[in-house]
């Protein structure tokens, strides 16, 4: 009951409905427990041995067929309202995983795997559901038939009764000993199930590269031995669950022999009628129906309170700091960037960044340069406050970004990251995510500062034109432009381009230029880059190495001044400029 304390707290709100559902589930054990008297002592005793009425026959006969009829009704309001509790839970829950997904920070996402949050919104999900929509139900009806069985055949004959419970303590033993291990091997196929489904995403999300370096073979090695893992497991969970019923079967169909020995002793000496034993056999062959399925659906319930639990922990993942009176609402800012004496490590023990000092003017354009792993994209992520800082604070128009609610900071950001992420909806839809009730006017007119607007009118659908799942029909560079266009359409005052133009050809990069000199007036702009015409365009750059910064000034400056920025210049920015 503790591991299913998740499941009951979800289906506090709809304690209505489950109640109406639970009604029909008594009322049809009821009906169910009343069939073997109606036909045993009623109809074989009193009909057909004392009475003998034909007419009486005819109508024990149709009041029998109209209790089976109501039987059926019941079971389909059953059915229906505990479907309807189990998805409507379902459907209510995943809404919410969702929402915390996207209120979780970035740094959640790094230490998991895609596939292990689609298996919680897939597998843990169907879990939960049919726990609710069928187990929980098939629980609460098979224990009154049982505890309705035990009643009735106590009620007949109590020495029977005795001999017939000598099984179910060996009936318990099977159940107890097998279900620990069904319990347990459901939890470690759930766990390679989560796997599997982590490859899989790993493979779709990369799949240019998986072509690029023709690594079918090693994905698909990969896979395999994830399948099989899976397979392995899952056979197990198979094996124990085929092993539970026939043994369990076979237990209570050789206690019912013996009892119908006994039985039929008693209806010899008189001390049993006929309709008795009828009734007590059928209640006895009832008997391995509900602890059968009990045992099945309470390995579905701990299978569903293991996904309960799973679901449970990630809900209660910390989000990012949420609007709320303790956090300020940025207002307007004029774009005023400053890191004092900031550092950061995404692992405790390795630095990102140490000790970095610097401030960025509103209006002015600063170029990050530096090698791989020097710390510049993490300096856009707190920018944006996807993390914060571990010392020193960063700030924008003065106002400490750990103060501030991020979502009104970010909607003052345009971002253009270096491989830029479209969705599966139209090329216009896809430039108005930054902002939802931009006109269509508004929307070609950043396309066409993006020089956007001429390849997105030769598309088959202009600007209908369905992106594709992560704009897979587009090139890297229309990607990047389109990206570029959602930026501008947000009107940013801080404007992040992390090597946004390293995918574009020669001439796209220079239209790029062209446009970035015209939208940056009155904008920060903050530039990743490693091409030296793009460095070129910041009016000041700072230089960063290991996580600190080592030299700062205009590209002039810089190249003429013996150190890391003129090193890069030659070696990785490709100079234009032999002897800078």
């Amino acid at each position: 009951m503790n591991r299913l304390r998740h499941i009951w707290q979800w289906l506090k709100p709809y304690w209505g409905r489950m109640a109406f559902s639970l009604f029909f589930v008594a009322l049809q054990a009821v009906i169910a427990l009343a069939i073997p008297l109606l036909f045993g002592k009623g109809i074989i005793d009193y009909v057909l041995l004392e009475a003998r009425e034909p007419r009486l026959l005819a109508l024990v006969a149709i009041g029998a067929v109209g209790l089976i009829a109501l039987k059926g009704l019941v079971v389909y309001a059953q059915t229906y309202s505990m479907n309807f509790v189990g998805q409507r839970l379902v459907t209510d829950l995943r809404a919410r995983v969702y929402d915390h997904l996207l209120k979780l920070p970035l740094d959640f996402y790094a230490r998991r795997r895609s596939g292990e949050l689609i298996s919680r919104m897939t597998n843990d999900m169907a879990a939960v559901q049919q726990a609710v929509t069928m187990s929980i139900g098939e629980v609460v009806h098979y224990s009154l038939v049982l505890i309705g069985v035990l009643v009735a055949i106590f009620w007949l004959h109590w020495q029977l009764a005795l001999i017939s419970l000598v099984v179910l303590p060996l009936a318990a033993l099977a159940v107890s000993r097998y279900g620990s291990r069904i319990r347990a091997f459901s939890a470690r196929m759930h766990e390679r199930i989560g796997d599997m489904a982590a490859v899989v995403g790993e493979t779709i999300g990369a799949i240019r590269v998986v072509k690029a370096f023709t690594m079918e073979g090693l994905s698909r090695s990969r896979f395999q031995e994830a399948n099989e893992r899976s397979f392995a497991v899952s056979m197990k969970s198979v094996q124990a669950q085929a092993t539970l019923k026939p043994v369990v079967e076979l237990i209570l169909v050789t206690g019912m022999v013996v009892v119908l020995w006994a039985g039929g002793r008693e209806v010899l000496v008189g001390r049993l009628s006929v309709g008795e034993l009828m009734s007590f056999l059928a209640y006895l062959g009832m008997l391995s129906q509900p602890v059968s399925a009990l045992t099945h659906h309470f390995a579905l319930v701990q299978q569903a309170a293991a996904a309960g639990e799973r679901i449970g922990r990630l809900l209660q993942e910390q989000t990012e700091p949420q609007a709320s009176a303790a956090l300020q609402t940025l207002p307007r800012i004029t774009g005023r960037v400053e890191f004092q004496n900031v550092s950061f490590a995404y692992e405790p023990g390795t630095p990102v960044l140490e000790d970095v000092s610097f401030t960025v003017e509103p209006g002015e354009t600063v170029a990050l340069v530096g090698p791989s792993g020097a710390g510049k994209s993490t300096l856009v992520n707190l920018i944006a406050r996807f993390y914060d800082p571990d010392a020193g604070s960063v700030r924008v128009d003065g106002y400490d970004l750990k103060s501030v609610d991020p979502r009104s900071l970010r909607r003052q950001i345009g971002l253009v990251p270096q491989d830029p992420v479209l969705f599966g909806v139209s090329i216009a839809e896809n430039i108005a995510v930054s902002r939802p009730d931009a006109k269509m006017e508004e929307i070609r007119q950043a396309a066409e500062l993006a020089y956007a607007h001429d390849f997105i009118t030769r598309l088959p659908a202009g600007y209908d034109t369905v992106a594709g799942e992560r704009g897979a029909s587009l090139s890297g560079g229309q990607r990047q432009r389109i990206a570029i266009a959602r930026a501008i359409l947000a009107d940013p005052r801080i404007l992040i381009l992390d090597e946004a133009t390293s995918a574009l050809d020669s001439e796209s990069e220079v239209a790029i230029h062209a446009a970035l000199q015209r939208i940056r007036q009155g904008r920060t702009v903050i530039l990743i880059a490693h091409r030296a015409s793009t460095v070129m365009m910041a009016d000041r750059i700072i230089v960063l190495d290991r996580g600190r910064v080592v030299q700062q000034g205009t590209h002039q400056e810089l190249s003429q001044r013996p150190g890391l920025y003129r090193r890069l210049y030659h070696e990785l920015l490709g100079g234009l400029e032999a002897g800078a």
